[in-house]
């Protein structure tokens, strides 16, 4: 069957049920599975990632998750040279590589290439950072004089992106917008791929977010966090500023009662998969799957097979 492909694609909004799909295509293909998920790559974040469980793992090979502690850097760049080279070893071993995951950037910068970014140097990033939390307008009207076509892109408060473009500038002596503009050559451009993502009907979609966040919390979400504390990880980290981890740190501040932070959660996941949509619509490459209609790993092999 995998004459005319050599890499299948699953992506879709958080809760639609991506990773089951996954796990029942590598089985009818004899796949193996790589994570496109910008948070599953960090260890101790289960239940909040709602990473495939150890019995689901049993059932599939899975790549690229629990692959760096929460408080690593870690970008699209590097998990597109880290999954190349998971991509190319499997197709080696005559395994069909099935990426599963709703990180469109990630997916992005593997198959359509990535600006070539040197490594930030922490203490830079750390600088800015701590200028970000106190005065982030200072340090955006310094963004505008040095990238102002970054600047005019993003929002005058997102943090994120300020210190990301003055993080490259302090770095390098360019502006983002110099790489972003230079050639790309994806890691990934060489493979024949098939995109597919599952999509839901918007009330439907929205059950099932919400009936997440509420499962995430009886499965331990909670005791999660606060062994992510425990451990030393604090709330400014990346990777607890996402939803499901950030309002679990209000509440066990103090700031958010449970079922406050529940709300939170289910408000944020719903904003995510809006997020992801556009983007997923956006791609030329996708071919959407009506999940609940039939089985989403069968519909897609039906589609293989055309």
């Amino acid at each position: 069957m995998a004459g005319n492909f050599d890499v299948v694609v699953i992506a879709g909004p958080t809760a639609s049920g991506k990773t089951g799909a996954g796990i029942g295509l590598a089985a009818a293909l004899n796949g193996e599975i790589v994570s496109a998920d910008a948070r599953q790559i960090y260890r101790y974040m289960d239940v909040g990632t709602a990473k495939a469980t150890a019995e689901e793992q049993k059932k599939a090979v899975h790549h690229l998750i629990d692959i760096v502690d929460p408080d690593a850097h870690y970008s699209a760049g590097r998990w597109a040279e880290d999954s190349h080279r998971v991509i190319s070893d499997m197709i080696a071993r005559g395994k069909v590589p099935i990426l599963v995951g709703g990180a469109g950037l990630y997916l992005k910068a593997l198959f359509d290439g990535f600006a070539p970014i040197p490594e930030i140097p922490e203490g830079i990033r750390t600088s800015l950072e701590a200028v970000a939390t106190q005065d982030v307008s200072r340090l955006f009207s310094r963004l505008l004089e040095v990238d102002p076509a970054w600047a005019e892109k993003i929002q005058p408060a997102d943090k994120q992106r300020i210190v990301r473009g003055l993080e490259v500038y302090e770095t390098t002596g360019k502006t983002l917008t110099q790489f972003q503009n230079l050639p790309r050559e994806p890691a990934g451009g060489h493979w024949r791929t098939r995109w597919f993502a599952l999509g839901w009907p918007r009330d439907v979609l929205y059950e099932r977010i919400n009936g997440r966040a509420l499962e995430m919390v009886q499965q331990g979400l909670v005791k999660e966090v606060e062994g992510l504390l425990e451990r030393g990880y604090t709330a400014g980290m990346n990777a607890l500023k996402t939803f499901g981890y950030r309002e679990i740190l209000d509440h066990l501040s103090g700031t958010l009662s449970l079922e406050e932070a529940i709300s939170d959660l289910q408000k944020g996941s719903r904003n995510y998969a809006k997020r992801q949509l556009t983007w997923f619509r956006g791609e030329a490459r996708m071919t959407w799957i009506q999940a609940g209609e039939r089985d989403a790993a069968a519909e897609i092999l039906t589609q293989l097979e055309a």
